[in-house]
């Protein structure tokens, strides 16, 4: 079982989890569009730092990557959401990156990897829709009306009419796409770069 000690808060480690906060920030820049949620929810490789963060260092590396990376974004490209949507980024990212690092880091082969990420993108869109519908949302409404974002999403996503579908038609999908294509890309670099994480 993994327990959080020192080895995670060392110097070189700090440093590491900047450098990859940094370039988390900066591709949470470059996001897309889907076809069936609504428009501020975008996706982009920005929990993909933070995974590879998790896998290298333990993850407690990913949570702290994560917080970094929102305070940054928070810091140089403000928010359109009152802080709303960094707060909901850093707890659902965190959720899908200590999953997976909690479960990589218990056997560290290709298989626990894939298990890991499996279970990360399936808990980020389990904690994602609860946070979404209960809290995210409802403080969402006091900047934009809770008809509004239905109807939004409504325009592009015809099985969204109310509420819960919005949650079960935009969000679910949404946060399983995501996490499947952040997975997708941790495998695919994860070995090239991890030697010089590990140094």
């Amino acid at each position: 079982m993994y327990t959080l000690d020192r080895a995670t808060f060392t110097t070189k480690n700090m440093a590491k989890i900047s450098i990859l906060a940094v370039i988390s920030m900066v591709l949470m820049i470059f996001d897309i569009s889907t076809w069936f949620a609504p428009p501020f929810l975008k996706i982009d490789l920005g929990d993909l730092p933070a995974l590879i963060g998790a896998f290298a260092m333990g993850p407690m590396a990913g949570i702290l990557i994560q917080l970094v990376k929102n305070i940054l974004h928070l810091l140089v490209e403000g928010s359109m959401t009152g802080g709303v949507g960094e707060l909901s980024n850093f707890l659902v990212g965190s959720i899908f990156a200590y999953s997976a690092g909690f479960i990589y880091h218990r056997d560290k082969t290709f298989k626990t990897a894939l298990i890991g990420l499996l279970i990360g993108v399936l808990a980020m869109t389990f904690f994602a829709s609860l946070s979404d519908y209960y809290v995210v949302f409802p403080l969402y409404a006091k900047l934009m009306p809770l008809d509004q974002i239905i109807e939004m999403t409504a325009a592009v996503n015809s099985r969204v009419v109310d509420y819960k579908s919005l949650i079960l038609y935009a969000i679910v999908p949404f946060n399983l796409l995501k996490g499947s294509i952040v997975s997708a890309a941790t495998i695919l670099i994860y070995k090239r770069i991890s030697p010089i994480l590990k140094k």
